[in-house]
């Protein structure tokens, strides 16, 4: 098992090469890197889409108003933001935050995969359709599935729900996403009887 001191080494070493990495099609246009914070050895990474005007000032995820909404959802399970890992699909934001390109997305998932590898969380949830739609394939509809733990093709736990700023722009989805995060102390009790048995 790998310790958290080695995880967070690893990690800042990918923040590095994120930061450095020239080929990324949106690094021209962003004021910096946004690869993401937390926990190195959490048991909930939550991904999102992309970073956002406030994210892409302060370099850190979900720091605005749809931020300040998963705090508050991180904190209704007894939880804080630093016992989590947050990240977005993408590591810069988009102009204007217009929704990501497929051949963005191809150039990003990358990072996003090593660092799933390295904290090697027990349950990804997913922010919105396009983490939902890297994590388990297209053609799924987030009105139908969202709430539901899926095992992908890996083996991973995922628990797709809304984006916060979803909830931001539509008043009725605020208790849909505390209705879908009150289920996550469950699910993560799930996988544990199930790593038991």
């Amino acid at each position: 098992m790998t310790s958290p001191s080695s995880k967070s080494t690893a990690l800042d070493k990918l923040n590095s090469e994120i930061a450095a990495d020239e080929s990324l099609p949106l690094k021209a246009a962003a004021t910096q890197a946004v690869p993401g914070e937390g926990n190195p050895d959490a048991e909930i990474l939550f991904v999102g889409e992309a970073p956002g005007k406030d994210e892409d000032l302060q370099g850190r995820p979900f720091v605005g108003a749809a931020g300040k909404f998963l705090t508050e959802l991180i904190e209704s399970i007894g939880l804080k933001r630093e016992d989590v890992y947050i990240a977005n699909l993408l590591k810069h934001r988009p102009p204007g935050n217009r929704d990501p390109l497929p051949v963005e997305i191809a150039a990003y998932v990358p990072y996003l995969d090593q660092q799933v590898e390295i904290i090697k969380p027990k349950l990804i949830v997913t922010l919105g359709r396009y983490s939902m739609a890297h994590f388990l394939g297209e053609g799924l509809s987030i009105t139908k599935i969202h709430g539901q733990p899926k095992r992908n093709q890996k083996g991973q736990i995922i628990l797709p729900m809304y984006h916060p700023a979803a909830a931001l722009y539509r008043g009725d989805l605020r208790p849909v996403l505390k209705s879908d995060f009150a289920k996550i102390p469950q699910v993560l009790k799930l996988i544990e009887e199930r790593v038991a048995s």
